[in-house]
């Protein structure tokens, strides 16, 4: 027993203690670990205002030595090009001009209570007040210094974040100590618009005496277009047609923004969405990547160079209602919008250039892919000289920025979209004919990008941004070795052996059947609803969604027997499972998918495949099931052949994609090949979709027949005002309503059916045989949902025998 109490001793005497006591410890330990939380988190929170406060202090300090008249500034002026934007909470802007915060109390209409509208430079990134931007100072990216003896530094706060830009960039240019010193309360610093050079203000003077400010454009100055060559041309449109001009573009931009915020918060109180709204201008894939809208309910640019004063909302509104009424400004800003992109470029010529030159042409397509064209524009702009880079849109293509390079000897481009945006700038290419075309380089903003990948560009933004982003992609153009890709030409002809449309030019790949299916699926998705193509690794997944309803409907069942495929005048026998077939030139498929990875080297003694060969691989496809497998490395294409001539002969209507740009097989995409073919059930008029169901002759006279006898008072005039009509008339439950929406569904399907008969078969319908064929479809659909309903006698009128 003794020696167990001196055991008991040594215990400590806190496990002796209460419960309580234990409690109330614990409370304490947790009191002073929140208590020092927040004051570190007060700490570095007042740090950061410190740092704040520092930094504008510095920025108005800069602003106000710029604006000193007795100041020597030796750099070319340039105005501010101001893009109006809505922006929203969470985003820290500060004014250039007077140098706050830009906050949201500042807004144009109660409607748009959650966000503020400011001006943003699209050329340097300078934010302002919508009341400041007009007094901002002349301090953006010269383009032209036409005259100049050398390039001078043009010094500027750098008012966006840059992300693009050299380690070595980083340390000032004169003393070389490091100029991210805003923490401990170090100098202020200047950027050149130019070669991106830092140097502190305090040793601005001492730089500019030993070097005169002459400006080498960096390490990137082979490709930037120096603007020692760029010549402005003179203009003189009259200084009441400019004002006139310049008030209607901004009041046309304002009231688009506004329309735009009021249709958001209609749909959703308060709440800003991402979907698209004003601009009306539609495009192509076929010309680009996907079928877009060209808008921005939060980018509305203002084509001039300076900036608008406003005093307040209301008198802002009045105004707007009163230009209205006057009509001063039509529906769509589209037009302003290719007045101030084309515009620009049409001011200027580029002249003198010396040999060793090489300047960079950029196009972008903003709307591919994840669609960040905007911000890439921004930084290429900072980056280049902003008359090297061109935004394609359906009222511009490439052929402006081409027209304004064509005098240059050897230049490069670069393009900034998906497959289907270098096939429109390489057609633009070829058609201007150069003695030496320029080669092409890719930075993959597309969904797919297979051409950018099989070139070694990567697979999408994501990989240029991990490789070092623009900077190093700049650097890899300047040292890439030319390569040569095979374009092939794409005819398509009738049984008569008419060409259908005019011949297009295929660089990866052409398919026909399920892959196609897919591609036309997530093609009209896209037209319907741009604003969900944001994210490239979403849109993968909308395509895996699209192909995986496909696996269960066997639509291409009979494939094989509606298909003939011959390869150098030799007929292929295509395998009975075969739902697709592909036409390949590249080794790259559907977003990387490696054709060949898995393939035995011996298989069929087939050649290598090469994109330079002047051979093309045949390859069928078993499904949308087969398409999954490839994707995640479980199958191989099945070869069914290679050669140089490669004809496929459709016996039913298909759909075909060549490069990811998919279609069914009809004349009403003739539109964006500058091509009129002629409408065959009537021959009078050019076909598209609207004129062969509602406005051909032909067409009428059916329509006309089954107007009278479902008593149809009202017929669409477009194939999506009869697919909009449908869905409105199939919520009513009675009997005639589904008599109604079946006579339209079926009438839409036989004049399709008596056109593809007619262009595939030669067989040619009366429209009286169709109107018969509608009548008893419809009968026979609607007896079988109502038998009780329609009586014998109504048989006989209908002139229907069973």
């Amino acid at each position: 027993m003794d020696d167990y109490r001196e055991s008991e001793a040594l215990i400590p005497n806190w496990i002796t203690k209460n419960s309580s006591e234990m409690t109330e410890s614990y409370l304490f330990i947790i009191s002073c670990f929140i208590a020092g939380l927040v004051g570190i988190l007060t700490i570095f929170y007042t740090a950061f205002q410190w740092r704040r406060n520092i930094s504008l202090s510095w920025m108005s300090a800069i602003a106000r030595s710029k604006k000193n008249p007795k100041a020597k500034n030796k750099s070319a002026v340039a105005p501010h090009t101001w893009v109006l934007e809505s922006v929203t909470r969470g985003k820290s802007l500060n004014c250039c001009v007077c140098f706050r915060p830009i906050s949201l109390s500042q807004t144009l209409s109660p409607i748009v209570a959650s966000d503020s509208f400011v001006h943003h430079c699209s050329i340097c990134g300078a934010a302002a007040h919508v009341n400041c931007s007009s007094n901002a100072h002349k301090d953006c990216k010269c383009i032209s210094m036409f005259g100049y003896k050398h390039v001078v530094h043009q010094w500027a706060v750098r008012w966006t974040e840059v992300t693009d830009q050299l380690d070595e960039s980083s340390f000032c240019s004169y003393c070389e100590e490091p100029c991210s010193g805003f923490f401990l309360g170090g100098s202020p610093i200047w950027c050149c618009l130019w070669c991106q050079r830092l140097v502190h203000v305090d040793c601005h003077s001492s730089l500019s005496s030993e070097t005169g400010d002459i400006c080498d454009l960096g390490p990137y100055k082979r490709i930037v277009l120096s603007p020692l060559y760029v010549k402005q041309l003179n203009y003189s449109g009259g200084i009441l047609s400019s004002i006139t001009q310049g008030a209607n573009e901004i009041a046309s931009s304002v009231r688009a923004s506004i329309r735009s915020q009021s249709k958001k918060y209609n749909k959703h109180g308060n709440e800003f969405s991402g979907e698209n709204g004003n601009y009306s201008s539609n495009m192509s894939e076929a010309s680009g990547d996907a079928s877009e809208t060209v808008n921005s309910p939060r980018r509305i640019e203002d084509s001039y160079n300076g900036g608008t004063n406003v005093e307040n909302s209301d008198h802002l509104h009045e105004e707007i209602k009163k230009m209205e009424k006057e009509g001063s400004f039509k529906r769509s800003s589209s037009v302003n919008h290719k007045d101030g992109s084309y515009g620009m470029r049409q001011k200027y010529e580029l002249v003198d250039l010396p040999p060793d030159a090489r300047p960079l042409l950029v196009f972008i397509n903003k709307k591919s892919g994840a669609q960040r064209g905007d911000s890439l524009k921004l930084r290429l702009n900072i980056l280049l000289n902003p008359v090297q880079v061109f935004e394609l849109s359906s009222t511009q293509g490439p052929e402006a920025g081409l027209n304004l390079f064509r005098k240059v000897p050897h230049f490069r481009v670069l393009v900034c979209g998906g497959d289907g945006t270098v096939g429109w700038v390489l057609n633009a290419i070829d058609k201007q004919n150069f003695i030496s075309p320029p080669p092409v380089a890719i930075l993959p903003a597309g969904t797919g990008n297979d051409l950018a990948r099989v070139l070694s560009w990567g697979g999408g933004l994501r990989s240029v941004e991990r490789q070092g982003g623009l900077c190093t992609l700049l650097d890899h153009i300047e040292n890439a070795a030319v390569t040569i890709l095979d374009r092939w030409k794409v005819s398509i002809l009738n049984q008569q052996g008419k060409h259908l449309r005019s011949s297009i030019f295929m660089n990866n790949y052409l398919g026909v059947g399920c892959d196609a299916k897919v591609a036309l699926e997530i093609h009209n998705m896209r037209e319907e609803n741009p604003e969900k193509f944001y994210n490239q690794f979403m849109n993968k997944v909308l395509y895996a969604r699209e192909g995986a309803k496909s696996i269960m409907d066997r639509t291409f069942a009979d494939f094989p027997w509606q298909v003939r495929v011959d390869v150098d005048g030799v007929e292929v026998e295509v395998p009975e499972d075969a739902e697709g077939v592909l036409v390949a030139n590249i080794g790259s498929y559907m977003g990387g998918v490696d054709l060949w990875k898995n393939e035995d080297e011996s298989y069929e003694n087939f050649d290598p495949q090469s994109m330079h060969d002047k051979v093309l691989e045949v390859v069928s496809i078993s499904g949308t099931w087969h398409l999954g497998k490839l994707q995640v490395g479980l199958s191989r294409a099945r070869r069914l052949a290679q050669g140089q001539s490669i004809k496929i002969q459709l016996l039913a209507g298909f759909p075909v994609q060549v490069d990811g740009e998919p279609w069914l097989q009809t004349k009403d995409r003739l539109e964006f090949l500058n091509e009129d073919p002629t409408c065959l059930l009537c021959g009078t008029a050019n076909e598209s979709s609207s004129h062969l169901f509602f406005e051909c002759p032909y067409s009428l006279e059916i329509w006309s027949a089954i107007r009278v006898w479902v008593s149809l008072r009202h017929m669409p005039s477009t194939l999506k005002g009869a697919l909009k009509w449908t869905k409105k008339e199939g919520k009513c439950t009675t009997w005639r309503a589904k008599l109604k929406k079946a006579a339209l569904a079926a009438t839409v399907y036989f004049i399709w059916n008596a056109r593809n008969r007619l262009i595939f078969e030669g067989e040619s319908q009366p429209p009286s045989l169709v109107i018969r064929k509608v009548k008893t479809h419809v009968y026979r659909t609607i007896f079988a949902i109502y038998p009780s309903v329609l009586a014998e006698f109504e048989r006989r009128c209908f002139g229907l025998e069973f």
